[in-house]
């Protein structure tokens, strides 16, 4: 199928489907015109690249990880993959106890000023 059908059956954009090819998350094979072509099981590929994207990983590591997906949830175990994700799940509880820092800071300042106003 050409990029823009996988666009449409996909729901994302040209733009970011060769993201994902310059990412090599994703491949296409060139037509004698130079238009991409993909397989249908790129479809199901750009559903789990989304689905790892919005747990939080980097295309870093979902380059890592996608070998190992056997759908948008389920991982078979492969190399290093437990210690990128662990490594990633520290990183995602850092930013968010550092949020929680800043919402705590906020909620201060927007009680004394509120204070100082009355």
């Amino acid at each position: 199928m050409l990029i823009g059908e996988l666009s449409r059956r996909a729901g994302v954009s040209e733009r970011l489907l060769r993201y994902y090819e310059q990412m090599e998350l994703i491949r296409s094979q060139r037509r004698a015109n130079g238009y991409r072509e993909y397989d249908d099981q790129t479809v199901q590929t750009v559903r789990r690249i989304r689905a790892l994207l919005a747990a939080g990983l980097p295309t870093r590591i979902i380059r890592q990880v996608l070998p190992c997906t056997f759908d948008e949830t389920t991982l078979r175990p492969c190399p290093g993959v437990l210690t990128s994700l662990r490594a990633q799940l520290h990183v995602l509880d850092q930013r968010a106890a550092d949020l929680e820092a800043a919402r705590r800071l906020l909620r201060r300042t927007i009680a004394a000023t509120e204070n100082a106003a009355n």
